[in-house]
């Protein structure tokens, strides 16, 4: 069986590839994101995901190498990682009682044949109304700081979350089934 790197330090990613059975190196990359203004978030996400594989891809042979990118769209509006507390409860003050949008690509590239792929899935998320009490209280408990649009959909995030229309693990870092889908097209089978 090839190499599988994941060119990710989110533990959210490491999970849901680990639930998934697949054995794999962890390779982050930790380059300066540099999105696109002319794309829309589907592409966006593609196309971050794509700098993420391709800054690792000569760093591992004989590998298929896995990237993401999520961004929550909210309106015309991409709410990233909140750089503080203050930030986190803004994001969280305007997603509470609305939908939003969750988008995340990825990119798989084989670093043998050069060949890659990069898809995206989006998923609308309904956040419940919130207190400014709960909303503080949450960010307290969670590390918001290292989650897009300040928020999981996991642990003590679900009870914040009204509804999920669409793939829970797209929302989560990495949306499995179709990521399952791709890697056959590289020779890795998960089932």
């Amino acid at each position: 069986m090839r190499k599988i790197i994941l060119a990710s330090a989110s533990p959210r990613r490491k999970e849901l590839l680990t639930s998934i059975g697949l054995v794999f190196r962890i390779v982050p990359s930790k380059i300066e994101e540099k999105p696109n203004p002319r794309l829309k978030p589907k592409a966006q996400v593609q196309f971050l995901s794509l700098q993420k594989a391709e800054a690792i891809v000569s760093k591992v042979a004989n590998a298929i190498v896995i990237a993401a990118d999520t961004m929550v769209v909210f309106g015309e509006e991409l709410l990233g990682k909140p750089r503080n507390l203050e930030e986190a409860k803004k994001m969280l003050k305007k997603l509470q009682g609305k939908m939003h949008t969750v988008v995340t690509g990825f990119t798989i590239i084989d670093t043998e044949s050069g060949k890659k792929v990069s898809k995206s899935v989006a998923v609308k998320v309904f956040v419940k109304k919130l207190s400014n009490k709960e909303i503080e209280k949450y960010v307290r408990r969670e590390n918001v700081l290292d989650k897009a649009g300040a928020y999981a959909v996991q642990g003590i995030g679900a009870v914040i979350v009204d509804k999920i229309e669409g793939d829970y693990s797209t929302v989560v870092g990495l949306p499995l089934n179709l990521l399952a889908k791709e890697l056959q097209k590289f020779g890795v089978t998960v089932l």
